[in-house]
This record gives structure tokens, sequence and C-alpha cells, in this order.
């Protein structure tokens, strides 16, 4: 089955590229509200499923043994920049498990914008694990540990603990069971599990509306949820359209970036999670398409900018647009329409 045309990018009169992918809209209750594209072939959530990973946080009670703020539970759900801000609150996370941030198994990479990255070697200092866009996350795993008295060392590996709780977890939001699927590694040294498109949106669903939960998960669902619309620059930061968004949306929705042109979102009021995923990897189209199913259920205004964005040459001279493709376009808004009205 060829996915749908979600994205097309311009240049002058012309189409220049187009990208293709699935997208699922789900209710809290199973129902499918919207779907196009292969939903039901496995994916790898990357990123995207880090605000469902950081419910165990939580639900352990290390969050509470902790003292964790709304700052560290948004940074646990974090894609990062590696700004002086998510830095010094993973290191002061750590300092309050303990622990220094050598601790982390996440690797190191450079920070996101090459103007922190500059500040670095200006003060003679190089990136450490802290910069690694995924240590919030790491940090809620080795909190988790930590309070369960588990080893730290080794938290990364699928054999742990922590990773197995998480991971029942996730397998339990999303209804279906990831024993015996495929697996993998992700960028960050953590265990990656295929999970149909559909039932990643409608774990983002269970998350939203807690439906079929216990009190207790419902509760840790809910706390995570505001931390992110709360502290949305600890999500991702200066510039990026995760913080972007969820500060338009002022509290109505929460999104998360994955690797590989996939996003996820969360809308409590309309009680619905999406998925979506770009079959070429692509970000820019990811978010793209992500700006359009916000607006057609109406939680994003076109005019906020988050939808189209320009293509700039290299003297910063508009050439083109990314734009969501008219029939993707029509055909969303066909079938949001077909929802709100029954």
């Amino acid at each position: 089955m060829e996915n749908p045309v979600l994205v097309e990018v311009t240049r002058g009169e012309m189409v220049e590229s187009w990208h293709r992918g699935a997208v699922a809209v789900v209710h809290g209750d199973g129902q499918t509200a919207v779907t196009m594209g292969d939903t039901r072939r496995m994916i790898y959530p990357r990123s995207a499923i880090k605000p469902l990973q950081a419910v165990f946080v939580v639900e352990s009670g290390a969050a509470d043994e902790f003292g964790l703020t709304d700052k560290e539970l948004a940074l646990a759900c974090a894609s990062h920049n590696g700004e002086s801000g998510h830095v010094d609150a993973v290191r002061n996370w750590l300092a309050q498990l303990g622990f220094d941030e050598q601790v982390l198994e996440c690797g190191t990479h450079p920070p996101r914008r090459s103007k922190d990255t500059t500040l670095l070697i200006e003060s003679g200092l190089s990136p450490g694990p802290a910069h690694n866009n995924c240590s919030g996350k790491h940090c809620g795993f080795l909190s988790s540990a930590k309070f369960l008295g588990e080893s730290a060392a080794g938290y990364i590996k699928k054999s742990h603990p922590v990773q197995q709780a998480v991971l029942d977890l996730v397998g339990d939001m999303a209804g279906v069971s990831l024993v015996g699927r495929p697996g993998g590694i992700d960028g960050c040294g953590i265990p990656v599990v295929g999970i149909p498109l559909e039932s990643l949106a409608f774990a983002f669903a269970r998350f939203a509306t807690g439906v079929g939960f216990g009190p207790v998960r419902q509760s840790a669902a809910d706390r995570i949820y505001h931390a992110m619309i709360r502290e949305p620059f600890m999500v991702a930061g200066t510039g990026r359209w995760c913080t972007r968004a969820m500060e338009a949306g002022d509290g109505a929705f929460i999104v998360k970036t994955g690797a590989e042109g996939v996003y996820c979102g969360a809308i409590p009021q309309a009680g619905v999670g999406i998925a979506l995923k770009i079959d070429d990897g692509s970000s820019r189209a990811a978010e793209c398409a992500m700006g359009a199913i916000l607006s057609g259920l109406g939680y994003l205004d076109p005019e906020q900018g988050l939808i189209v964005s320009p293509v700039l040459n290299v003297a910063g001279r508009e050439v083109g647009e990314i734009r969501p493709e008219i029939h993707f376009q029509d055909q969303l808004m066909s079938l949001i329409d077909r929802e709100l009205t029954g």
C-alpha cells in the first residue's frame, strides 16, 4: 500500500518535492477518528514516545521521592537543544540523585544550535553527556532505578528492570504486547520496539483522556501532560516546533517530535491522540503535517506560522514554501467534518 502525499515543497512556480506518510487520530475508547495511509504498519516511535515513557517516573513513585518539578518532568519528555537552561537543569537533577553527568549512558553530542556550541568553545569547554538531547529522559530512568533500588549501571539495557517496566507500561497504554516485536537500539542507546502507528495514536489518546487507566496511572499521565504545557521550553527549546506549537496552543494539546519523521500529540478536550510517520523520515514534513491536523481539529490558527513555512535561498530570500498537499488537506477536512457531525 502506497501512502498518500501529505506535504509538498515548492520552488517558484513548481512543486519540487513530495513527502508521503500515514496519519492516525484515535479516540480514547479506540475508535478511529482519522486514518490515512497504512496505519497498521509497525514503526519505531523514536523520541515521540518520551511522554509515555515519562509516565513511569511518576507512577513508580520516583518523582515524589525526589521532589521532581514540572521542569524536570518536562525535561524527561524532551529532545532538547542543549541550551544552558537544559544542561543546567539536567546537572541539577543528577545532583539531587547524588550523581554527576558521567553516569549518563546516552553519549555526547554538541548542542543543536551553533550559537550554543560557539559559547562552549569560547569558554574553553567541551560538550558532555548533559548536552545530549535525550539526557532528561535518561535522568528519568536513573531516578526510577535509584528509587526502586536497581543498579544505575546498564540502565539503558533492555534487560534492566526499569526498561522492562517502561516497555510493559507503553505496551499496556497502546493495548498491544511488545513481546516479540521487531526491535533495535535508539540513537541514545535505549531499546526501541516496533509498534503499529494506530496503536501509538491510541496510547496517546489514553494518555490524554485516562480511559481505561487506574487512578495512579491517570494521575501520572495528567502530571506529565501539565508539566509539558507549563514548561514547553524544556521539551525542545528556542525556535523548535514542539515548543512553539505548545506555546501557541496555550495548554490545549501536547506534541512531541521523534526522529525519522515521527510526530505524536494528545488533545484532552477532543479526547484524541495523534500519530504520524513521514515515509522518508523528513522532520520538515512531519511538522507541517502535524500543524495541518491540529489546525483542522480547531486547535491551531493557520496565521500562527506553524503549518506553511518558507523555503529560503542562501541570501535569505523566500523562493518557495513547505505546505500541506491539497488532496491531503481536503481529505483531512472531510474526515474531520464527518467525525464532528457524527
